[in-house]
């Protein structure tokens, strides 16, 4: 099936000129000021919606078996084609869910901050505007990924809610370690590590999706328009990060490396609480036991493993060899 075109316009949308940059300004860079002044022409938000029914293949694979996390087990691979496949529809629910809370509860939470001006380093117009065009299109990515799943839940007749999951393993960390911090600085910094993390890595966790010529193409081409967006939101994030950083003292310096530490491992890793969800749901034969055996493993293998990203910009900051990540 042909991908669609990419290229349209959804419509007479201009972005309003932005203020003149001020080259003293050493909180406006360069890649922001590009970033804020290209939305309009490269934002998937500005342009054509893909019709995703007809995109739409019964015949493809709604979500790769190899991530599933439990794909090798002998209980998963005795499983009729049947079951297998309505797995395999909510790892696709449980992976739009994914991309859909960190958005909401991470992601936009984080570039708040900067708009608010929370750390007092006194953003210039152009780097708020910048951030607040990336917070739109945080909202739109996450109303794409829920049209994706009701196309799926609509053309192959499951109702597969994702009120029936958890909060993704991501935000569930990033929550208790907000919820564990001692005052509202503390909490902002972890926010803010959090978000850089997600921003700077997510690319890698959508590109899992477009390799695959199997895969479903309203899954494939969801995933491909959101990345491409994100590719511009990872440069964002991480001058964003440098911004704030170079005005910490040390105390915060070392709260905000911590707290980068603990959104690696959170982003990167497995969610079998969310697959614990899905086995329960569809009561499958032996689930509890295969769950059991999954996380027994004694080297679970991260779902993210390109980490290159956040350790470029952790090296340039020269905290890379502070963090407790197996890079």
């Amino acid at each position: 099936m042909a991908e669609p075109d990419l290229s349209g316009a959804r419509g007479p949308l201009l972005a309003p000129a932005l203020p003149d940059h001020d080259p003293h300004d050493v909180v406006e860079s360069a890649v922001v000021r590009g970033l804020a002044r290209s939305w309009g022409r490269r934002a998937t938000v500005k342009k054509r919606e893909p019709d995703l029914d007809e995109l739409f293949d019964p015949t493809r694979l709604d979500f790769p078996d190899e991530l599933v996390p439990f794909h090798a087990h002998p209980a998963y691979r005795a499983l009729d084609e049947e079951r297998r496949a309505r797995l395999r529809g909510w790892g696709w629910i449980a992976y739009n869910k994914n991309v859909m809370d960190i958005e909401q509860y991470v992601v936009n939470p984080g570039f708040a901050l900067i708009t608010t001006d929370f750390f007092e380093v006194g953003p210039s117009d152009t780097v708020t505007a910048g951030v607040l065009q990336a917070m739109v299109d945080e909202q739109y990515h996450t109303l794409m990924h829920l049209n994706a799943s009701a196309v799926i839940r609509r053309r192959r007749g499951w109702r597969m809610p994702e009120s029936a999951l958890p909060p993704c393993r991501t935000v569930r960390e990033h929550r208790a370690a907000v919820d564990a911090a001692p005052d509202p600085r503390a909490q902002a910094l972890i926010r803010l590590a959090f978000t850089t993390v997600a921003e700077t890595s997510i690319s890698a966790f959508l590109g899992l999706m477009t390799e695959d010529e199997d895969l479903q193409p309203v899954n494939r081409t969801t995933v491909a328009l959101h990345r491409r967006d994100e590719l511009s939101h990872a440069s964002l994030a991480a001058e964003l990060l440098k911004m704030v950083f170079t005005d910490l003292g040390p105390g915060d310096r070392a709260q905000l490396v911590e707290a980068l530490a603990a959104g690696i491992e959170a982003f990167t890793g497995s969610d079998l609480g969310t697959w614990a969800a899905i086995v329960e749901a569809e009561r499958v034969p032996g689930g509890r036991e295969m769950l059991a055996d999954t996380a027994a493993a004694p080297h679970p293998r991260r779902v993210v493993q390109d980490c290159s990203a956040i350790r470029r910009l952790c090296a340039d900051l020269g905290v890379a060899d502070d963090l407790s990540v197996t890079w």
